[in-house]
């Protein structure tokens, strides 16, 4: 099921580069970024209610808002960048540049979660890296 999640994930990230390249033209990048955020801020709170999992904030430990916190400001650091990078530059050499948080996951989850690290994961992070160098020169 996972990869299902993943596919849709993949798919819907494609068609949120597209419609924000059409969506920010002669907005302000910043502000179309705090639009983009006021929607996914209320279709996660519907998601909540719709699964009745409210409840469970109340369960949330000290270490776990800490980090969700921090991914929040980083996600948030991600958008503005990258609908400024949208609103400067071409959809077709900003995406691919995006898309290299791939190899710098691999390489953090690595280093801090001390995941595996295999030869197989070397290979695609090296192919993506030059693929990404090959679609924006």
């Amino acid at each position: 099921m996972w990869m299902l999640f993943a596919i849709l994930s993949a798919v819907f990230a494609a068609l949120t580069s597209i419609l924000a390249k059409i969506g920010i033209n002669g907005v302000n990048s910043n502000l179309a970024t705090a639009i983009r955020t006021v929607v996914v801020v209320l279709m996660a709170w519907g998601m909540v209610f719709m699964t009745n999992t409210q409840a469970g904030i109340v369960q949330i430990s000290k270490k776990s808002w800490i980090f969700l916190i921090l991914s929040g400001l980083a996600t948030g650091a991600s958008w503005l960048c990258y609908y400024r990078a949208l609103q400067l530059g071409e959809a077709s050499k900003v995406v691919p540049i995006d898309k290299l948080s791939v190899v710098i996951t691999l390489i953090l989850a690595f280093v801090f979660l001390h995941e595996e690290f295999t030869v197989k994961a070397l290979i695609g992070c090296i192919l993506i890296g030059a693929g990404t160098l090959i679609m924006v020169v």
